[in-house]
């Protein structure tokens, strides 16, 4: 998250300056690193797709309105929804609303929440 976030305010750090700032560079495994990889490049290459499907679900809320750890969460939780199908899909909105609850203001785990929810009933049975 921190790392797309960075990205979103037009950071230029690579995904290892990120970790070695966050002090995480030496505890992931190989195949953490290796999810990790590939969830950054994922959500980087579909931003615009994932853009409008959660501008699809955030109701009256332009995307440039949101704050930008709330829009980066829900890009990240919307990747995995749909293109990481090894994730199950309650893992993934609990992480998201954690996060939200972690690094976001107090009413954004319930609307992180509830577009996430009507993303993974619509989108996640097909």
């Amino acid at each position: 998250m921190k790392m797309l976030y960075a990205a979103s305010l037009g950071g230029g750090e690579t995904m290892d300056q990120v970790l070695e700032q966050s002090e995480q560079a030496d505890t992931l495994s190989g195949a953490d690193k290796t999810f990790l990889e590939n969830l950054v490049a994922g959500v980087t290459d579909r931003q615009q797709e994932l853009d409008e499907i959660i501008g699809r679900y955030a109701q009256g809320w332009a995307l440039n309105r949101l704050a930008k750890v709330d829009l980066t969460i829900l890009r990240m939780a919307v990747y995995e929804l749909l293109h990481m199908p090894e994730v199950p899909v309650g893992a993934t909105i609990n992480e998201a609303v954690e996060l939200s609850k972690r690094f976001c203001e107090d009413k954004s785990s319930g609307f992180i929440n509830g577009i996430l929810g009507s993303v993974a009933r619509d989108l996640c049975s097909e």
